[in-house]
């Protein structure tokens, strides 16, 4: 692509709002504000959909079916953008999340909103995908960060408004209008962002694997590493023993070969560089996603809190992440872009994300400590998200090889989604035993925590291995 040119006005300006990326920065924050609504929105009225649809103690699925559908499409979309750029995956990931937003807003049974989140976490994963890809090929190297924390910044009106407005709509016209909201919102979003991003170059042929069967593809992987995690999961929740082992590691070996397939060389060692940077954004998105998942069932369930004021927790966190992005922005300047500089963003923005899930599990779990007190664990959790998840972001995309932008983008997304699916997933099959066991939510809430806040201590000391390239 003529990405990796800079223009003298982009140059001299040396913002991403001049003149030749103006139309470019603001459809894709659009875009990624979209989903930011989607995100926000539709988790705070979940709860009140998996009562209605008798889906309670399937709610994971709720989260995982987007997850798992999303690897497929940050996949698909990934290896696309290489071969023929960015403009049709988008334009296909859009249409194909508003076919999923109206089939979920329509749904009679939890089986088939479960189809609809399938179908819309298709659309979000290229949708996102494509978000990453644009800023490393479209963009010079020195304002990548300012776009990477712009698109956090994406978050910013989602986070005050969607929580709130999602509670208002399943207040006065059923959890059902906040589905059917996004067709319009999408339709917006896709004629800002789609002109701008056809105009960029196709990339260069070359470096992109062509040939050999389609079972050997990516995108046939990506497709077995979702079976493969779905059945993980499923098995998770069955009450026979002996199957739920032999499925649980059926489920697994699949994964984790498709997994080796899809991720570059060196991730599953975390090797210093891309391998080590798709990890921790596994291990971030584990942590704050997964925790996420839950604090509003929690809140709801345990605490008693209306949908708006649980929706609370989720604007603060959002916000705050934009804040830490910020944050670590500044720190990147400062440090002139160093390698150890991330670094330690990443590992101070660990240490804030496991203090946010220590304090916010205390006040969804224990009825001595006030609910409330989850808006502002939640909010020290966003802010060390922010920071880490920009500083990892800008250093893995930065390793990228020429051509290969796509790829590794896919593969953070990829990264992001799996960790996000297989915590939702097990936290919905933690409260699904629970409930058969005659155990409580509470329970199963406390073990979910428990998990997330075990991964944060994990990424404090694995965030050494960035900041440096491979041997």
């Amino acid at each position: 692509m003529t990405s990796r040119t800079e223009t003298p006005a982009v140059a001299a300006d040396g913002s991403v709002f001049a003149r030749p990326y103006r139309a470019l920065t603001c459809g894709v924050i659009l875009s990624v504000a979209l989903v930011a609504f989607e995100s926000l929105g539709i988790a705070t009225v979940l709860p009140e959909t998996a009562r209605a649809l008798g889906g309670l103690d399937s709610y994971g699925w709720g989260l995982s079916m987007l997850m798992l559908a999303n690897i497929v499409g940050t996949v698909a979309a990934g290896r696309a953008a290489d071969r023929t750029g960015p403009w049709r995956p988008l334009l296909v990931g859009l249409l194909v999340f508003t076919a999923g937003c109206l089939l979920a807003g329509t749904a009679g049974t939890w089986l088939l909103f479960l189809a609809g989140r399938a179908a819309q976490g298709l659309g979000v994963g290229a949708i996102m995908g494509m978000a990453y890809t644009v800023v490393g090929l479209a963009y010079p190297e020195h304002l990548r960060a300012r776009m990477f924390a712009l698109l956090s910044s994406a978050w910013t009106v989602p986070s005050l408004v969607g929580p709130t407005l999602a509670a208002w709509i399943a207040a006065a016209v059923e959890w059902r209008g906040v589905f059917l909201l996004m067709l319009p919102l999408t339709a917006v979003a896709g004629l800002l962002a789609l002109p701008a991003i056809r105009r960029l170059d196709r990339p260069d042929a070359h470096g992109t694997v062509r040939g050999g069967p389609w079972w050997k593809s990516p995108v046939a992987a990506s497709c077995a590493l979702t079976a493969g995690a779905a059945v993980f999961l499923w098995a998770l929740s069955l009450g026979n023993v002996f199957l739920l082992m032999l499925l649980a590691v059926v489920g697994l070996g699949v994964t984790l070969v498709a997994l080796r397939r899809v991720t570059p060389p060196g991730t599953f060692s975390a090797r210093r560089g891309v391998g080590a940077g798709i990890v921790v954004r596994g291990l971030l998105c584990a942590v704050y996603f997964g925790s996420e998942a839950f604090l509003p069932l929690g809140l709801t369930e345990l605490r008693h809190l209306t949908a708006t004021q649980a929706g609370l927790g989720l604007s603060a966190g959002a916000l705050a992440w934009v804040a830490g992005s910020a944050a670590q922005v500044k720190r990147d300047e400062a440090a002139a872009t160093s390698g150890q500089a991330r670094a330690r963003g990443v590992a101070v923005g660990f240490a804030a994300l496991l203090a946010g899930v220590v304090i916010t599990a205390l006040a969804v779990v224990s009825t001595a400590v006030p609910a409330l007190l989850a808006v502002v664990g939640w909010a020290v959790g966003g802010l060390g998200m922010g920071m880490a998840f920009n500083a990892a972001t800008t250093d893995t995309m930065e390793r990228a090889a020429s051509g290969q932008e796509g790829a590794v983008s896919a593969s953070l997304q990829l990264a992001q989604t799996l960790s996000t699916a297989l915590i939702s997933g097990a936290g919905g099959a933690a409260i699904a035993i629970a409930h058969t066991h005659g155990s409580s939510t509470r329970t199963a809430l406390a073990c979910v925590f428990a998990i997330t806040a075990a991964l944060a201590a994990l990424g404090v000391l694995l965030a050494r291995r960035l900041g440096s390239r491979a041997a």
